[in-house]
């Protein structure tokens, strides 16, 4: 994109940096005293060349987050705005998802995320109810939380919900999906692992898998998580679509196209573009 402020590759080049950052900024507050999921508030920084910009980010998170935002000021040659994010159970994984979704917001917005914090008071620690009765509502709270592109909270509530039944799959299946779009592919696997070993028949979990693998370039697991969907499920058009493009990556184009001419007769209209594109 032109007239960026911040490019797509300072945001490829950060983003490790960012989660080193989160982690720094996690064992300062553990050498204070603080306990793991303790709750707290987290105030925050961005910058942008753009008042406009920062504007609208703004508006964003304090209609979608409920992020109380403060006025853009301008500092020198760029415009900062700060915020106060709602409170949340603060452990190292918990912080990372935090920050690393405001990172992804700014960059979507193009302003760049400066810096955050929050006190710490070791005598004053607070802690959200765990009861055995919870896990439900948090995960009613991360689905909001989701549907809002809220998926920093999304993932603390999926995580809160998990930390109080470990059993259900589908918490580690929604937790997956969310760290897959925060760019974090192998957190989100082991999730969706976790999610089949739960429930081996799983077929959502195992097709999410499969695309998480293409992803990876790891074609050939990707074709066999596919496979094994459609034997639970035989009119999956979505598993025989990407088990199609699995092999069409690795170079098997008549595999390929016969998956998706089962995908189309199944009622995918969208495999027609790659029937045309690949298989005439």
């Amino acid at each position: 994109m032109e007239n960026r402020y911040f490019t797509q590759d300072q945001f490829n080049d950060n983003f490790g940096k960012e989660m080193v950052s989160a982690s720094e900024v996690y064992d300062q507050r553990k050498k204070s005293g603080i306990k793991d999921y303790t709750l707290a508030t987290y105030d925050f920084v961005y910058i942008s060349d753009s008042k406009n910009k920062l504007d609208s980010l703004g508006h964003f998170l304090a209609t979608n987050y409920s992020y109380k935002m403060d006025e853009i000021k301008k500092v020198k040659e760029y415009w900062e705005l700060a915020g106060d994010a709602t409170e949340f159970p603060v452990d190292e994984d918990n912080l990372m998802y935090w920050a690393l979704d405001l990172y992804c917001k700014g960059y979507e917005f193009d302003c760049k995320l400066d810096g955050y914090g929050a006190i710490a008071d070791p005598k004053s620690q607070d802690f959200p109810k765990m009861d055995t009765s919870l896990d439900d509502h948090y995960f009613e709270l991360a689905m909001e939380a989701y549907n809002k592109r809220n998926l920093g909270m999304a993932i603390i509530h999926f995580s809160t919900a998990i930390k109080i039944n470990p059993n259900d799959p589908n918490s580690w299946y929604s937790r997956a999906i969310a760290k897959d779009e925060l760019h974090t592919w192998k957190a989100a696997r082991r999730d969706y692992d976790k999610a089949i070993e739960l429930a081996p028949d799983f077929v959502d979990a195992i097709v999410n898998r499969a695309a998480n693998k293409d992803e990876a370039e790891e074609y050939d697991d990707a074709i066999k998580d596919y496979s094994k969907a459609i034997l639970l499920d035989p009119t999956n058009a979505m598993a025989y679509f990407n088990r199609g493009n699995s092999k069409f990556n690795k170079g098997d184009k008549q595999s390929a196209c016969a998956d998706w001419g089962k995908a189309k007769e199944l009622g995918a209209a969208y495999a027609q573009e790659r029937i045309e594109d690949h298989c005439g």
